[in-house]
């Protein structure tokens, strides 16, 4: 999974700053140039890891859906690491 969302920001120049693979969701914070439409990062990066992870792993061809429609997404200016990786980690505690 992670090597699948590297592929894709690379692809479309996005920097990952920090991803954090849970075994139910990911975190994950990009820098994006200015014409990506935020929401086609999310988009992008599902839709190409539910290809690829479907066609390695038949088994998961009988789940209706990899991934959910739902994702979070915020902007900021800057944000250092220091408050990254304090928030995933107050997330992994949750």
């Amino acid at each position: 999974m992670r090597a699948l969302v590297y592929e894709v920001c690379e692809e479309h120049d996005w920097e990952v700053i920090e991803l954090a693979v849970q075994p139910d969701h990911i975190h994950l914070f990009v820098r994006a140039n200015p014409y990506t439409l935020p929401t086609d990062i999310p988009r992008l990066i599902k839709g190409r890891s539910s290809r690829v992870l479907r066609g390695e792993f038949p088994e998961l061809l009988k789940m209706p859906s990899l991934w959910t429609r739902s994702f979070f997404l915020s902007t900021a200016a800057k944000v250092s690491s220091e408050i990254i990786q304090k928030y995933i980690e107050r997330q992994s505690r949750m």
